[in-house]
């Protein structure tokens, strides 16, 4: 899976949405002449607006008031797992944001050819999108395979950090679900530290080390975290309940 963090934005301290810099690059190779058809035509009817409070109401109309719980991905890469959790959930309402123009068409691909009608999808900085849904809006949150950003220096380059975590407390409601994977033990060591800095906000589901250690139920395998075990790495996935 095409992660959100091999391109993340840096945000000024203080202000996790204030860009600062995009790293990374934002397209890849050649887009094939469908992917780039749904570009043109399935995207701007699915697209998330460029200003405004994000609502359920705004995004799948006046019946989703009360009726659609909100997911949020943050770097969906291909749109994998949204589109399994999607058509898991049909009476559920997905968004997701992806800066990587390769993953969007990807993404739009599963959209199309699965018929799942409760996506939305946003080209660009997750955390501006996030920043704009109303406090207490959302059900689950996901941030699967970051970047790591393994060097030191580079830690305020990775989604897990105060501000965002902050942010994603803030937009979850009560009882919310967030849920974080990855195969690289830096990102896990700075993830678990950084979590327990927020253990005020956040209730790690976790009875045993299998909890961590085991795909938990509902939480389809990605493409990067498939590639990630053919290479022989341990994957590790973490469960938190918004207090």
């Amino acid at each position: 899976m095409f992660s959100y963090g091999r391109h993340m934005t840096a945000y000024k301290s203080g202000d996790p949405t204030t860009l600062n810099r995009l790293y990374g690059r934002s397209t890849g190779k050649k887009l094939r002449k469908g992917q780039q058809e749904l570009l043109d035509t399935l995207l701007p009817q699915i697209a998330v607006p460029e200003d405004g409070e994000i609502t359920a109401e705004r995004l799948f109309g006046p019946a989703a008031i009360e009726k659609r719980p909100l997911h949020f991905e943050i770097g969906f890469g291909s749109g994998e797992h949204m589109a399994d959790r999607a058509d898991l959930l049909p009476d559920h309402g997905f968004i997701g944001a992806e800066p990587y123009l390769n993953g969007v068409a990807g993404a739009l691909v599963n959209i199309r050819e699965r018929m799942l009608p409760n996506i939305r999808l946003y080209h660009g900085d997750a955390l501006r999108v996030l920043a704009r849904i109303p406090d207490g809006a959302l059900s689950f949150v996901y941030l699967l395979h970051p970047d790591p950003w393994p060097k030191a220096r580079h830690a305020k380059r990775r989604m897990m950090n105060d501000g965002p975590v902050d942010m994603i407390a803030a937009k979850l409601k009560p009882g919310g679900e967030f849920r974080f994977g990855t195969d690289h033990p830096v990102y896990l060591r700075h993830a678990l530290m950084v979590m327990r800095r927020h253990a005020n906000q956040f209730e790690w589901l976790a009875e045993s080390s299998a909890s961590w250690q085991n795909r938990p139920g509902g939480w389809s395998e990605t493409r990067y975290e498939a590639k990630a075990r053919r290479q022989g790495h341990e994957v590790w996935y973490f469960r938190y309940r918004k207090r």
